[in-house]
């Protein structure tokens, strides 16, 4: 056994009796190690022990509830209450409710806050996402100029003559139309794998 957990066993109903006293309210002997195991390092069979050891001394006091046992700090210690007393108790307890339930407000606006900052663009990074698209553009606006300045374009008007015309040849040729295009060395759109994009 540790020395911490040596001590601990020697004080447990000390630390227990003081815990109920404080905290006066009602415990189950798990209630009590689950709440104070971790800062004074109680096994649970000491616990139980020690809280049945002080209900035997008429310490605390004992009752049962349903299958458990609970246990909780003799009311006789403590002094009585007038009714004032409980009624500014209560008025305490609405003013420090509304004042719990106004930061818990506060807390939650200023998370939020916090998460759209966090996820917003710092300044370099929002100045480095204009320059992408400046260049971007630029590069479209490039590529938009060179086809404007090709000077082999057909004119829809010149396609639909064109294909009128060939349509009225292939109406007396006898091989297919493509074979007609190889032979007078006619170059289509298909040669090349272009594919217009819908008007």
């Amino acid at each position: 056994m540790s020395k911490g957990r040596a001590e601990a066993a020697a004080g447990v109903p000390g630390i227990l009796l003081r815990y109920l006293q404080e905290q006066n309210r009602p415990y189950s002997a798990q209630d009590v190690f689950g709440n104070l195991q971790r800062e004074h390092e109680l096994g649970k069979a000491a616990v139980v022990k020690a809280l049945e050891q002080l209900a035997q001394q008429g310490k605390i006091k004992e009752k049962m509830y349903g299958k458990q046992k609970i246990y909780f700090a003799d009311q006789g210690q403590f002094d009585m209450v007038s009714d004032a007393d409980l009624q500014c108790l209560d008025a305490k307890i609405v003013a420090l409710t509304a004042k719990a339930q106004s930061l818990q407000q506060n807390c939650r606006q200023m998370e939020a806050e916090l998460k759209e900052l966090t996820s917003a663009l710092t300044t370099p990074d929002m100045q480095k996402e204009i320059q992408e698209l400046k260049k971007e553009c630029a590069g479209y606006t490039e590529r938009l100029r060179n086809i404007k300045a090709a000077t082999n374009h057909v004119t829809p008007e010149e396609k639909e003559q064109s294909t009128e015309l060939s349509d009225a040849i292939l109406e007396g040729y006898p091989k297919s139309k493509k074979q007609f295009f190889e032979e007078v060395g006619i170059e289509t759109d298909e040669d090349y794998n272009v594919k217009l994009p819908d008007p």
